[in-house]
């Protein structure tokens, strides 16, 4: 969707941009080609090997790039450390990269194994099989249900515990494949890696603090553009933007307005845009991927 994305993202020349996920920096490459020669970016991601390779490969648009070691939950503190305000535009691409999913050694991906990490900043504390290791049994399932809506989620809590310790993909895959039928075992192998993933990197409370955050750094009709891989973020963000786009809370039984409210932001998107067949077919991964895009009023 990077055609689109930059479509509805960068609507005039230069002015200043933020990536919070920047990857490896193919999204923040085409911002700065569509913004102009005058335009500047801030791109942020708690992955340090994945601020590697963009340092690499936005080379070419030094010094118009800042990039920083952090999370874009502290999106703000990172932007006005580097004189960011009233931006242009933000991004938010949310989920895994390719690059951290063919990674034998971080344990995101049940196919490839390794030892069982998850984490994008490796400076954070808890890894995946410490959270594994020590928490109880009920705590396991309210994750597997609460992050990765899995039905089986009690089921697989216990042959965790009786596996422990767990220390890698392997071994947890081999775990949750005995612990299901057999016709379910993909999905839950799925939303069981996606679960303890968002729960090593608290995604969803980084998101919600993210997205205020972003809000707060636009100038008059900056947008906001967010990339979701499950229905967890994509409800979060649509809720996030039907919110500040009300003009009433007001109870509905009341006959005029006392509430006051200003709305902050106007949908760009109303329905979310999916990737076209053609990019699913070159890039299955993208099949789940959604965007929803706000403008700052």
């Amino acid at each position: 969707m990077l055609d689109r994305v930059m479509e509805l993202l960068v609507t005039g020349r230069d002015g200043l941009y933020i990536d919070g996920t920047v990857g490896a920096g193919g999204h923040a490459a085409a911002i700065l080609e569509a913004a102009g020669s005058g335009a500047r970016l801030l791109g942020m991601d708690a992955d340090p090997a994945a601020l590697t390779k963009a340092r690499r490969n936005l080379a070419a648009y030094e010094p118009r790039v800042t990039l920083v070691h952090s999370n874009y939950r502290h999106m703000h503190e990172a932007a006005v450390r580097v004189g960011f305000s009233a931006v242009d535009g933000i991004l938010l691409d949310l989920g895994l990269s390719s690059m951290q999913l063919d990674s034998s050694d971080r344990g995101f991906a049940f196919r490839l194994g390794g030892p069982l990490d998850m984490r994008f900043d490796p400076r954070t504390r808890g890894t995946a099989a410490h959270l594994l290791n020590s928490a109880e049994a009920p705590e396991i399932a309210r994750i597997l249900r609460r992050y990765g809506e899995e039905p089986f989620a009690r089921r697989i809590a216990h042959f965790i515990v009786g596996s422990r310790p767990v220390t890698t993909a392997e071994q947890l895959a081999e775990i949750v494949t005995q612990a299901v039928p057999q016709r379910q075992a993909a999905n839950s192998l799925a939303r069981t890696f996606q679960a303890l993933r968002i729960a090593v990197n608290d995604e969803l409370g980084a998101l919600e603090e993210g997205l205020s955050h972003a809000v707060d750094l636009l100038g008059p009709q900056g947008r906001l553009a967010v990339i979701s891989f499950h229905s967890l973020e994509d409800r979060i963000v649509k809720a996030f933007f039907r919110r500040l786009s009300q003009t009433c809370t007001c109870p509905p039984d009341l006959p005029v307005c006392v509430c006051g409210t200003i709305p902050r932001l106007k949908p760009v998107t109303r329905r979310p845009v999916f990737p076209s067949e053609e990019e699913v077919q070159m890039n299955p991964r993208s099949r789940s991927a959604r965007l929803r895009v706000a403008e700052k009023i």
